[in-house]
């Protein structure tokens, strides 16, 4: 089942439940009030004709063949007079007999039994009790609805009864009729507004639809049309940074392939060049030194593919508490031998206490690692240091070198990009990517930013370049210890 008529089957049918339900209690709620109310207008009715001028011990005394006497006219000219508000009235004795009657003469003479009396039983048992009570409605074989009021005169044995019109069912019938309109109304009516929201909601997501199955086609050039501002609106502008990272994605593809194919036939070349000039020669001194020129392009080709690998499917970090001390160290002494031979050194300045943090032990050596070789490519002197700040320990990497042009400065960290001649670059991509894996991060520091000049890290302010590493500190430790360190 389509979305859309999902959306009409539900909206028109809660609107009929609302409003056949509350039609239903109101007719109820009304109809048992007017049922009520008429009740009491039998009751009262009855009581007030017991009331005027009806005794019991009077009308007890008439006998079959007493019609034709003053005390039955006058008893029947009073029920007469009731006939204005009721449309029959009768006066009748234990047993259900006769005693006066609206019928008309001859039809009920006196002791005729009313039959229609049996079934109203519990009632009449009532009011032989209580003095007085109130038939269920019924339905006359006019087709209307009636009740019965029955009233005991006094205490005595003969009981009035009156007949009166249910005349509210009447309306109540044309409320009814009008409710069942009004809920169809309202159905269609809800329908027709449930087939325009569908619409409004459905219409967007065929969209957006058609262009997710365009993207997975690889059709992704065109962009995302942004929808209106809702739920909708946000799913399309989530959509469209899905198809430009798509495209970024598959642009740093393509250029990854080129650029792999032309880092490794620089290597290639060289194998190719080595190898031809090792096999023509018989000199063995000059094979041993071209077969090393070999070994040597087949480690830096080994390096390209490791750091495309890095690069592309990362190992998953090992994180655990640790001093990052001992990988900081492991790496300043991997990079101050190539230092020592351009005539620089490596500078480290660690605190006495522990820099602990959650991080992958090799992954801190190998992004460290990277920043202080690229340092020692750039400059003489390189500077390592690590803080605490902040409640993360802080490791910088700067040199004294010529610093990272400003045209760069923004895509640093972005694959491929470099300022070097050599390389691919992708390591500080790689370091980035590693970082981000394990909770770190890195910046590039501005040298122009005041704020950094002031901060109280060694080293010479304003040459070089520097970056910082932000590693997790732990809510294990103390605050205070933190603070000290």
């Amino acid at each position: 089942m389509s979305l859309r008529r999902k959306y009409v089957l539900i909206l028109v049918g809660f609107s009929l439940f609302l409003t056949v339900a509350g039609g239903w209690m109101a007719w109820r709620l009304t109809s048992g009030a007017l049922e009520s109310e008429l009740d009491e207008k039998l009751v009262w009715v009855a009581g007030a004709a017991a009331e005027v001028g009806l005794r019991g011990e009077d009308v007890l005394v008439l006998q079959e063949g007493d019609e034709a006497t003053l005390l039955y006219s006058s008893h029947r000219a009073r029920l007469e007079r009731l006939l204005r508000y009721v449309d029959e009235a009768h006066i009748f004795r234990r047993g259900n007999t006769v005693l006066v009657t609206t019928d008309r003469p001859g039809d009920s003479p006196i002791g005729t039994p009313l039959r229609w009396l049996e079934a109203y039983a519990p009632q009449l048992e009532t009011a032989w009790e209580t003095g007085e009570a109130v038939s269920p409605l019924f339905r006359g074989e006019d087709g209307r609805y009636y009740k019965y009021g029955f009233k005991r005169l006094e205490e005595s044995d003969a009981m009035l009864t009156v007949l009166m019109q249910a005349d509210y069912l009447e309306p109540l019938d044309r409320f009814r009729r009008a409710l069942v309109l009004g809920s169809l109304g309202a159905a269609i009516l809800a329908g027709l507004l449930a087939g325009l929201l569908a619409t409004n909601i459905v219409r967007p997501l065929e969209r957006l639809s058609r262009v997710a199955l365009r993207i997975q086609r690889g059709r992704w050039e065109k962009p995302v049309s942004l929808e209106r501002g809702d739920e909708i609106g946000r799913l399309s502008r989530a959509m469209e940074r899905m198809r430009t990272g798509i495209v970024q994605r598959e642009e740093n593809l393509r250029l990854m392939l080129a650029q792999v194919a032309h880092e490794i036939r620089n290597p290639l070349g060289g194998l190719e060049l080595f190898a031809t000039a090792a096999l023509e020669t018989s000199d063995r001194e000059e094979r041993k030194q071209l077969l090393g020129r070999v070994r040597r392009e087949v480690e830096a080709l080994n390096d390209i593919i490791n750091d495309f690998l890095v690069f592309a499917r990362p190992r998953s970090p090992e994180l655990h508490l640790h001093d990052l001390r001992e990988p900081l160290l492991e790496a300043a002494e991997l990079t101050e031998a190539h230092c020592r031979k351009n005539g620089g050194e490596v500078l480290v300045d660690l605190p006495d206490e522990p820099l602990m943090a959650r991080a992958d032990p090799d992954h801190v050596k190998r992004v460290v690692l990277n920043l202080l070789q690229n340092a020692a490519q750039a400059g003489r002197q390189v500077w390592l240091t690590g803080r605490w700040r902040n409640g993360e320990v802080v490791v910088s990497v700067k040199d004294d070198g010529p610093g990272v042009e400003r045209d760069v400065r923004e895509r640093i960290f972005e694959p491929f990009v470099s300022d070097k001649e050599q390389g691919a670059g992708l390591g500080l991509a790689i370091v980035k990517r590693l970082l981000e894996t394990g909770g770190g991060r890195i910046v590039l520091v501005d040298p122009e930013d005041p704020e950094e000049e002031e901060d109280g890290w060694p080293g010479p302010v304003g040459t070089g370049a520097e970056f910082r590493v932000y590693f997790q500190g732990s809510d294990d430790l103390p605050a205070e210890g933190m603070e000290s360190t």
